[in-house]
């Protein structure tokens, strides 16, 4: 009968040993003085680290310590495929990315690289010194590469999680729902709560919405402006602080719109009032159409008349409590003078026939008219401002419910 086949009993053949083995081991066993070292220069020359609370000293010296044994399986594979991204900085949490700067992460690799690259001589073996400083070279720059990556991601993220956050605040702002919570969002993305706040509304451009936010807000910066915006269907809408003059920040901010009407609503003490400026800037972009010579930008507070005859009833009522009822408490003289002077076609002669007045009589009630509301009747816009508002103080005088 055939013998069974047995296993073979042969041991298997060793693995060929580390050409620089002797070198290796030193430099697991020195891995831990080495960190120490890299702690102790960082304490003794860098201001910000002494500076740090104690949980994240040790987040960096747990780093540092990752650091250095990544070196070492560096050192013992040269030609494996290593993640030093993860094998270094995956020892800390990634909030250790807001709570030490780029600048500073660099210093500590910096100082950390000198710690080892003066301890070459002690833990390379004898020959090996010029091995291990090519090793450290090569690793140096990996960690460089992997720190730039660690970075690049966690603003990345941070950059897409701020965009989401600025949305929900531009879309509370115009949708009228804006409150604390919209107001700490804010404070998260940096808004320092500027007194004189207004709303730019316009089309937006075709194209990357992420290209025209950038855009604002380098236009913000030259400006001196804070800005909150963000792409909403097809509008571009800007939430400004820092500026009085709603017609400056349209100014400085409307080189990124699309071609058509640009409004700037009026200036509010702060963002929870935001809701105002940009629902009259809405008003205003919606009743553009109807002022074909409107400027670009516009206010929306020079579109009351076209906002009050497109059914903006915040508009009718700025129009009759801002002129009509100012002129109503300055004395019947003005208002019959007003709208006389307009039924006249803007006659100073034809008004005082009809009034049996001198026509200086007629100047001097205009001007007082212009002091009062802070509309000419000369102007032909103003006239047709102060004549709409006129009509409606009058509907609201014969409306039983008013």
């Amino acid at each position: 009968m055939p013998e069974p086949e047995t296993e073979s009993t042969q041991p298997p053949a060793p693995k060929p040993a580390h050409p620089h083995s002797a070198t290796l081991k030193r430099l697991e066993q020195s891995s831990g003085s080495l960190a120490a070292q890299a702690i102790a220069r960082m304490d003794e020359t860098l201001p910000w680290y002494r500076a740090m609370p104690p949980e994240n000293r040790s987040w960096i010296g747990l780093v540092a310590q990752a650091g250095i044994a990544a070196f070492t399986e560096w050192f013992r594979h040269p030609d494996a495929p290593q993640a030093i991204s993860t094998d270094v900085f995956g020892t800390a949490p990634r909030e250790l990315t807001r709570a030490i700067t780029l600048r500073q992460t660099v210093e500590m690799v910096r100082t950390t690289i000198e710690v080892m690259e003066s301890a070459i001589d002690e833990v390379a073996a004898p020959g090996d010194e010029s091995v291990l400083r090519e090793a450290l070279l090569v690793y140096a720059r990996e960690i460089a590469f992997a720190t730039a990556q660690v970075y690049a991601q966690a603003a990345e993220a941070r950059g897409a999680w701020d965009a989401r956050l600025e949305s929900l605040v531009v879309n509370a702002v115009l949708s009228g729902e804006a409150d604390e919570g919209a107001v700490s969002r804010a404070a998260a993305l940096g808004w320092n709560s500027p007194e004189h706040v207004c709303v730019v509304l316009g089309t937006a451009p075709d194209g990357d919405s992420e290209l025209t936010v950038e855009a604002i807000r380098r236009a913000s910066r030259h400006a001196k402006l804070q800005v909150l915006t963000g792409v909403l269907g097809d509008r571009l809408v800007v939430i400004a602080g820092g500026n009085d003059n709603p017609l400056a920040v349209a100014k400085a901010l409307i080189g990124p719109y699309a071609a058509g009407p640009v409004v700037a609503g009026p200036i509010v003490p702060d963002l929870l009032a935001a809701t105002r400026s940009a629902q009259a800037a809405a008003a205003g972009l919606k009743a553009c159409s109807a002022w074909q010579d409107a400027p670009r930008p516009v206010l929306a507070d020079d579109l009351l008349p076209e906002r009050a005859m497109a059914g903006d009833p915040a508009a009718r009522d700025q129009l009759v409590e801002e002129i009509y009822r100012p002129l109503e408490e300055a004395g019947s003289a003005l208002l019959e003078t007003l709208s006389v002077y307009l039924e006249q076609a803007s006659s100073l002669e034809g008004a005082a026939r009809m009034l049996f007045v001198h026509p200086n009589t007629v100047r001097y009630r205009l001007r007082r008219v212009t002091d009062v509301t802070g509309w000419s009747p000369s102007d032909v816009r103003s006239a047709f401002t102060l004549r709409i508002a006129l009509i409606l103080g009058r509907l609201a005088d014969g409306d039983p419910q008013s």
